[in-house]
């Protein structure tokens, strides 16, 4: 334990400062040769992300090394894939055990190679499966190696966002286990100071793995007098990445977009329709360490400890069910064709047999004759009784008809009943997923006042919601249950489009989903004012009002410009 903590001291010790990973290491550094692939380390992949520390005038360059060129007559190297600020990075084979391995070269008098071997034997003396491990850190022939395992079946997080933000299931294990790997780091006095979308990997059984632990940090010279909270800041901005596909700054970095200029950092669920709201908060709470955060007033988390526990006070969140696939369409065999036994030409088609020829014998055709006769009788029996049988339940439709209104036909009356409005009674906001609009300012939507309104959050795409989110809403309390058949539903911004449904649910926290739900009607409109029809009047106690579709709308006191819409009023009529 001294030893190790002592070599993570070595590495901060003799390396420069830069600033933090998630906000400076996104500039290009002049000069750099990229060549990147997949599985490299993550030296090898953000080369171009930018480099810090030590702002040594001379730096020596590494000795003039080739595909084919041997280290410790052991691992061949086979392509250089990075080249910066006086070391290079290579795929290599180790001949010895037959695998692909990955080696950071750099000059023995190079200012960082002390700490680079201090921070790779740290590294390997952890020991830990969810960090690429280091396999071997030598100083021979002026030259100055770290050897490290190679994962040909992992893919990085930026691979993964290259086509959208991951599942919700995967940024949970995401997060939770590069959270776990680094607690347990720094318990042993370790950090890593560059944690990227690059240095994260997913590996085809699903499971989470860091590279570069301590390394990637002393080849920059990058070191930090907080090590806990730059690392659980860099955990924030990894989860961020995931849930938005947007990098939390303004500057784009990692081949992710960066946010708008001048918004400041805004939560994810506001970035992105359909967000998980506890990743969001948990993003937010990792992201912003210096007092309340942007979503709620949790505490910031500050180390990868406190994340770890923050984690854990929140729901499981469960995979995905398997997607049912249905078995195969049932196929018939030349058995059930009847052709058992026949052989098919070379052709492949299987020739039509012509059926034998009618009797033409006397006998035949006096058979034909009477089985025709016979289909005849059986026919015009079959009819007779079907005519009577008709006839006697229109008689008995008539009698129900006559009875049903010389009594009281509520059918009737509805009709002719003129429709009457609906009182409000009570109302709230309904979350399918992700957090809750403006849920303070329901009433504001059934007050009678048209100046006040609850409004949704601005989204960055539009007008549809999904797949993102599937809509949002609220749920209406009609106090008892009555028949609806209209509503009206005030909006405050006009343009392309909005889409409104009305659903018939079974509380103010309805149980079912809303593919469950009655629906009583729906609308689209580019208008101020959504007026709904129900084809077939629908009783219910609640009813829920639910957007689908919001128009591009400006700036205004409460969200900046993007998709949005608001509700002024509401009325319902039955």
């Amino acid at each position: 334990m001294a030893e190790r903590s002592t070599a993570a001291v070595d590495v901060a010790d003799n390396s420069g400062d830069e600033p933090l990973t998630t906000k400076a290491d996104q500039a290009t550094a002049d000069g750099v040769a990229q060549n990147r692939e997949q599985d490299t380390d993550s030296s090898e992949s953000e080369e171009a992300q930018g480099s810090g520390g030590d702002e040594s005038p001379a730096k020596p360059s590494p000795p003039e090394l080739h595909s084919g060129h041997k280290l410790a007559r052991r691992y061949r190297l086979e392509e250089c894939v990075t080249r910066l600020d006086g070391f290079s990075s290579w795929r290599a084979v180790d001949e010895k055990l037959r695998r692909a391995v990955g080696v950071h070269l750099l000059p023995a008098d190079h200012p960082r190679a002390r700490s680079v071997l201090a921070a790779a034997r740290s590294s390997a003396l952890l020991g830990d499966p969810r960090f690429v491990q280091v396999l071997d850190a030598v100083e021979e022939n002026d030259l100055v190696y770290v050897v490290h395992e190679w994962l040909p079946d992992s893919t990085e997080l930026t691979t993964l966002l290259a086509s959208g933000p991951l599942e919700v299931h995967d940024a949970y294990q995401m997060v939770s286990q590069i959270s776990q790997a680094m607690a347990a780091a720094h318990r042993e006095g370790l950090a890593h100071l560059r944690l990227t979308p690059g240095s994260v990997l997913r590996s085809s059984s699903g499971q989470w793995r860091v590279r570069g632990l301590a390394v990637n940090a002393a080849l920059r010279g990058i070191s930090s007098d907080t090590p806990q909270r730059r690392d659980t800041e860099a955990i924030g901005a990894l989860l961020y990445a995931a849930l938005t596909q947007r990098w939390p700054y303004e500057d784009d970095a990692f081949g992710l977009s960066g946010l708008p200029k001048g918004v400041g950092l805004i939560a994810p669920d506001q970035v992105r329709a359909g967000v998980h709201r506890g990743l969001s908060e948990l993003a937010m709470r990792a992201l912003v360490n210096d007092g309340a955060t942007a979503s709620r007033q949790e505490p910031p988390c500050t180390t990868p400890e406190e994340l770890v526990k923050a984690i854990g006070e929140m729901p499981r969140i469960r995979p995905p069910e398997p997607a049912f696939t249905a078995p195969p369409e049932y196929q018939r065999t030349t058995y059930q064709q009847g052709t058992y036994g026949r052989q098919t030409p070379p052709g492949g088609t299987q020739p039509m047999t012509a059926p034998p020829p009618p009797l033409q014998s006397r006998t035949g055709k006096a058979l034909k004759w009477a089985v025709s006769a016979l289909l005849i009788a059986a026919l015009g029996l079959g009819s007779w009784q079907l005519a009577d049988a008709l006839m006697e339940r229109g008689n008995s439709d008539d009698t129900n008809k006559s009875q049903t209104t010389d009594g009281n036909d509520k059918d009737s009356d509805k009709i002719k009943r003129p429709a009457k409005p609906i009182t409000i009674e009570g109302a709230q906001e309904y979350v399918a997923e992700g957090s809750a609009q403006a849920a303070d300012d329901v009433a504001k939507t059934y007050d009678g006042n048209s100046s006040t309104y609850w409004r949704t959050k601005s989204f960055l795409g539009g007008p549809k919601l999904a797949p993102y989110k599937s809509g949002v809403g609220i749920v209406y309390d009609l106090g008892s249950s009555k028949e609806v058949s209209a509503a009206s539903i005030g909006l405050l911004y006009d343009g392309d489009h909005t889409t409104v449904h009305l659903y018939a649910a079974d509380s103010l926290s309805p149980s079912a989903s809303v593919s469950a739900m009655k629906e009583i009607g729906s609308v689209t409109t580019s208008g101020t004012t959504a007026k709904i029809k129900a084809k077939k009047t629908v009783k219910t106690k609640y009813v829920l009002l639910w957007i689908t579709d919001v128009p591009s709308a400006p700036r205004d006191d409460y969200s900046s410009a993007g998709y949005k819409q608001a509700i002024t009023d509401v009325k319902f009529t039955g």
